[in-house]
């Protein structure tokens, strides 16, 4: 399933990005281009964030 439709980025993909040591929406969208678009799928890359750290993602870099 794609998290980011705008550049067809899978939700393995973000997972990839989140293990690796992405902490916010914008270090995703740097790491694999997530949320860099219409910005749409930013909610659910901030959700899969808290997710993986159990607090809510700031939004700041």
């Amino acid at each position: 399933m794609y998290v980011c439709i705008c550049n067809r980025v899978p939700e393995s993909e973000v997972h990839e990005c989140i293990r690796a040591g992405a902490r916010t929406e914008e270090a995703v969208g740097d790491a694999c281009e997530a949320g860099t678009g219409c910005g749409t799928c930013l909610d659910r890359i901030a959700d899969m964030l808290e997710a993986h750290y159990g607090s809510p993602a700031l939004s700041q870099g």
